[in-house]
């Protein structure tokens, strides 16, 4: 799978713009069809980063968060399954966030 670069949609980066329409067109960029599923975790980023400043996103802090609220469903491996690009770094691009310094670490939630 080859995965896109943020370009390709960097505008709806933390843009009040973004729509879940938007996060389909990059999903298809990505290879991913969303799911109801799909949008549970996309909103779960998009519900972290409107608490946290974007410069100061901890990716352990994020990371524990998206295990523990996704653990009942089976944790980083459920959202691997979801994001096999990584659950952060795709799931951001996905998301219209900004990819955090640090994303590309698979114990950190990405493979790109």
């Amino acid at each position: 799978m080859t995965v896109p670069k943020a370009g390709n949609y960097e505008r709806f980066f933390m843009s009040d713009d973004w729509s879940d329409e938007d996060a389909r067109k990059a999903a298809v960029e990505e290879g991913i069809t969303l799911t109801d599923d799909h949008f549970e975790m996309l909103h779960a980023l998009q519900e972290y980063y409107s608490k946290h400043d974007i410069n100061m996103i901890n990716m352990r802090e994020l990371h524990d968060a998206l295990e523990e609220k996704f653990h009942y469903k089976g944790g980083m491996k459920y959202l691997y399954d979801l994001f096999p690009g990584g659950p952060v770094a795709q799931g951001c691009r996905i998301a219209g966030l900004h990819v955090p310094t640090g994303a590309v670490d698979k114990g950190f939630g990405s493979v790109a």
